[in-house]
């Protein structure tokens, strides 16, 4: 017998459903297209969608939600060359959040102790300055940097090498890969086996990209007005939620005389 667990989501209604797997048994896959593509897909405006999706939005792809009010995707080769270059800067704003907040927590948690103020994100840089050089989580033994130059050159073999291989498929080693998402030997875990669970898989990882971008742009601009790291900035506003926070800060920079 098949049986269907409704469960909902944020954008809509994630169906899972029992069905059976050949000389093993029943198992539960996600029926990721009832909820985020296709026509009946959930977009931007909700039941107030119609006739505002623009037709070239069809929801074959993830992430899709049928916005674009200023027709940057109309051109299909455009509309390629938008996806990957979104896909590839989520995954970097995800690990850019991750690398911006975890020294910081290891410090303030008193788990690492960083030179000086290293620990903040837009700091940690200028540990190549000092005596003992950069150290990776304060530990000369994991990496340690003392040239610029030398650092600066081991980023454009090591990032070139790996953007050329992904650019180009993996065909420098004989694979045959999908250049967004290639799968195989980066799956060991085998996340992307099931077909179903991949597509919603896709949309989360841009979902939670597109969070990750706008979280470091809002990083960057507390680092501007404050001087200060997100987790102190955190701790500032949590102690004092009246006079620390954005309204507060935006009076700095109101025109006097």
């Amino acid at each position: 017998m098949q049986s269907a667990t409704m469960t909902r989501s944020f954008v809509g209604t994630n169906i899972r459903q029992v069905v059976p797997k050949a000389g093993k048994g029943p198992r539960q896959v996600t029926r990721a297209a009832v909820e985020f593509y296709g026509p009946n897909r959930a977009k931007f405006l909700g039941p107030f969608s119609e006739g505002v999706t623009p037709s070239y939005l069809k929801g074959e792809y993830p992430g899709d939600y049928g916005w674009d009010t200023a027709g940057l995707s109309a051109d299909p080769q455009t509309f390629a060359r938008y996806r990957d270059i979104e896909l590839i800067h989520s995954r970097w704003a995800l690990l850019g959040a991750l690398g911006i907040l975890v020294p910081e927590l290891l410090q303030r948690n008193g788990a690492v102790a960083f030179p000086g103020d290293t620990s903040v994100w837009f700091k940690a840089g200028s540990g190549i300055f000092g005596s003992d050089g950069l150290n990776y989580l304060g530990n000369p033994s994991l990496v340690h940097a003392q040239s610029i130059v030398a650092t600066l050159a081991a980023q454009v073999v090591l990032m070139g090498g790996a953007e050329a291989y992904r650019s180009g498929g993996g065909e420098s080693i004989g694979l045959d890969l999908d250049k967004q998402y290639p799968g195989g030997p980066f799956d060991p875990l085998g996340l992307a086996d099931d077909p179903n669970a991949f597509d919603e898989l896709k949309v989360k990882e841009l979902k939670n990209g597109r969070l990750a971008m706008f979280a470091n742009f809002g990083f960057f601009v507390q680092a501007i007005v404050t001087g200060k790291g997100p987790l102190q900035n955190l701790s500032d506003h949590l102690a004092d939620p009246w006079n620390n926070n954005g309204f507060a800060a935006a009076t700095n920079f109101t025109p006097s005389g």
